[in-house]
């Protein structure tokens, strides 16, 4: 993660959003650049790949799974979507990676808004504040599993002749 040489973000506004974040259970750092949540054995992030992040975003809002998720600036899009049941959850993990997936777990660090990058500012996609919960990570495996098991089945069937 590269932060930016400077921050116009006033000590106050990252302290009481630090808190906030606190008050959530998340453990966070503060620097003068904005505030990152270190994930642990409670929340981790997981970036879904491009190319199934709109089903993914489809499937989690259909089945009322949807959680917090943050966007990252940059020439790509890149959104992360932070979850709970990391102990229990091995086997989504490994899932999850095998799908292309990239989890962020075990003391990484993800930026939360309003840090500055270099790129810009990390955003909410989702405010934890529009959602009910931080879904478990198998919520997000069972969403990438209904997706690629479902694209075979959207192709057009061939024709025989």
């Amino acid at each position: 993660m590269r932060t930016t040489a400077g921050s116009s973000l006033s000590p106050s506004v990252l302290a009481a959003t630090a808190n906030g974040y606190g008050q959530r259970g998340w453990m966070v750092s503060t620097t003068a650049n904005g505030i990152t949540l270190i994930t642990d054995d409670v929340v981790c992030g997981v970036e879904v790949p491009a190319e199934l992040a709109e089903g993914v975003h489809a499937f989690m809002r259909a089945n009322n799974l949807t959680g917090p998720v943050v966007e990252l600036p940059g020439a790509e899009r890149r959104q992360i979507h932070l979850l709970t049941g990391v102990r229990k959850a091995s086997m989504a993990i490994t899932a999850l990676k095998a799908a292309g997936a990239i989890v962020h777990m075990d003391g990484a660090g993800i930026p939360l808004p309003p840090t500055q990058l270099s790129a810009g500012s990390a955003r909410w996609a989702i405010s934890p504040d529009e959602v009910r919960w931080v879904p478990p990570v198998v919520a997000l495996g069972a969403a990438v599993r209904a997706i690629r098991t479902a694209r075979p089945a959207q192709r057009p069937a061939a024709v025989a002749c």
